[in-house]
């Protein structure tokens, strides 16, 4: 059995999907407690892996710079695989970056990651209130993703379209989170695959900034 405080590093065997996520869920107490080990970010660790990465995991998360991978998960240098947008939402890029962590680098889990007061859920909403402005550039593409989790806890529309009552964030944060994680086996082979031959699981949870846990609210596979 793997040692209560043990990491990537004095773990070198966490293959299976539970196993990795039970090191990540450590790494995060440590965090949490202010007792992070801070784990393989040494010299000697960075040559050995100038050649060579054997991540156990993706991650798949918002880019709000509150959120670093690594260092919420108190993992060092080679551990993850991280992929993040602004509101951890599904694009071609990111659906192929996870692939090549699956197929190629044969990382057992795949971690979505949200958070609470998140400023991509935020604008959603408020792209859905009334006389709300339009938005710039390309943000409006990767807000729309998330609207329809707003539609899903709040459907009550206006004659103009607009919400009638203004949804609680965070719950549409979550909303978002588990069809993310949907999103995911819909529209990956690979990732689907992966998760029924028991080789895959995933793991959707929301990161609470105040207080520094990553709780997990959705998994998937044998987890």
């Amino acid at each position: 059995m793997t040692p209560p405080d043990s990491d990537f590093a004095t773990d070198p065997q966490p293959t299976t999907p539970a196993r990795v996520w039970a090191t990540m869920q450590r790494g995060n107490a440590r965090f949490v407690g202010g007792t992070p080990k801070h784990p393989r970010q040494d010299v000697e660790t960075r040559a050995t892996l100038a050649n060579l990465q054997t991540p156990r995991a993706a991650l798949f998360g918002c880019s709000d710079s509150r959120l670093a991978a690594e260092i919420i998960f108190d993992l060092g240098l080679g551990d993850l695989f991280v992929v993040r947008n602004a509101g951890q939402v599904v694009s071609d890029s990111a659906l192929g970056s996870l692939e090549y962590a699956v197929e190629v680098l044969g990382v057992s889990l795949i971690v979505v990651l949200g958070h609470d007061s998140c400023g991509a859920v935020r604008a959603a909403i408020d792209s859905q209130l009334p006389g709300a402005a339009p938005l710039p550039g390309h943000i409006r593409g990767l807000v729309d993703q998330i609207v329809p989790a707003i539609s899903q806890l709040s459907p009550e529309r206006d004659a103009e379209g607009a919400l009638v009552a203004e949804p609680d964030a965070g719950a549409v944060g979550k909303a978002h989170l588990r069809a993310t994680v949907g999103k995911l086996l819909e529209s990956s082979e690979i990732i689907s695959a992966a998760v029924a031959d028991g080789r895959l699981g995933i793991v959707g949870a929301n990161y609470r900034l105040a207080e520094g846990r990553a709780v997990a609210h959705v998994s998937i596979g044998d987890l």
